[in-house]
């Protein structure tokens, strides 16, 4: 299962950005930033929401959890 924060990181990475920079777009602070992406911080939604914005990313995406498929169903 992929992490909320291993999304952002990968999304801000892809689009060249530092974290600096995000904090600055997305109005959330720096260290807010680094702690989601480390796993070690429980975001609410109106910070993911910043988050998501300036990445092109929407919440539904971000919270998104992957469909594990059983090979024994139809």
């Amino acid at each position: 299962m992929v992490q909320i924060g291993e999304v952002i990181r990968q999304r801000r990475e892809l689009l060249g950005l530092l974290q600096p920079q995000l904090a600055d777009i997305s109005g959330v602070s720096r260290r807010t930033i680094q702690l989601v992406e480390m796993g070690k911080a429980n975001p609410t939604i109106e910070v993911l929401a910043k988050l998501a914005d300036p990445l092109g990313l929407t919440l539904q995406l971000v919270l998104k959890e992957p469909v594990l498929h059983n090979s024994n169903t139809p």
